[in-house]
């Protein structure tokens, strides 16, 4: 008896989990419906998994005079990750051939030179004919592409692209963080 009993609620176990699942896919909005690639490690991500936050979704470059924007990015994560922000880095090479290296020489940059620890997806293209899915909705949502490395997305917390900015803009400014902190006032519907 008790081991039907157990194999009972192993498959109730397994159902339940699997009609949440079903549930989190159907409530993902199709902005961030989207898998990358880790930069770390490759293993793919979906962006799902951050549906319900704040997102700051920017395009970066290790060898940009706005390369130490990383430093302010971490910072505002660091800040306000705990009230359901988060950034989501991803490298690109399109402007000026300024992130040229491997996922791997871009994830040791990262990380032994800033120490990101704020999600970061493999190197993919970011404007021109072919952006990756995400910039693709992001340019469509915005009408306004990437002008160079730094360029940032903010995202509520239902997946609706709220305003973008430019490289010049630093992380700290007020015009990102009055924005950022307003939304996490907001909850998701």
């Amino acid at each position: 008896m008790h081991r039907y009993l157990m194999n009972f609620l192993f498959g109730l176990f397994t159902l339940l989990s699997g009609l949440q699942l079903a549930h989190a896919a159907n409530t993902c909005s199709p902005l961030l419906s989207h898998t990358f690639p880790r930069l770390q490690d490759e293993a793919p991500q979906n962006l799902c998994q951050y549906q319900g936050k704040v997102i700051l979704v920017v395009n970066t470059a290790s060898f940009c005079g706005f390369t130490s924007q990383y430093e302010g990015l971490e910072k505002l994560y660091a800040k306000y990750k705990d009230q359901g922000f988060v950034v989501l880095g991803f490298p690109s090479n399109d402007f000026g051939q300024q992130e040229p290296g491997s996922n791997k020489e871009i994830a040791e940059f990262c990380k032994n030179t800033y120490d990101v620890k704020f999600p970061m997806f493999a190197k993919s293209v970011v404007s021109g004919n072919n952006p990756n899915p995400l910039f693709k909705m992001l340019i469509a949502k915005t009408g306004t592409t990437p002008k160079w490395n730094f360029y940032k997305y903010l995202i509520d917390r239902n997946g609706n692209v709220i305003d973008s900015f430019g490289s010049m803009t630093k992380p700290s400014s007020s015009s990102i963080t009055g924005p950022i902190e307003k939304l996490l006032g907001e909850k998701a519907q």
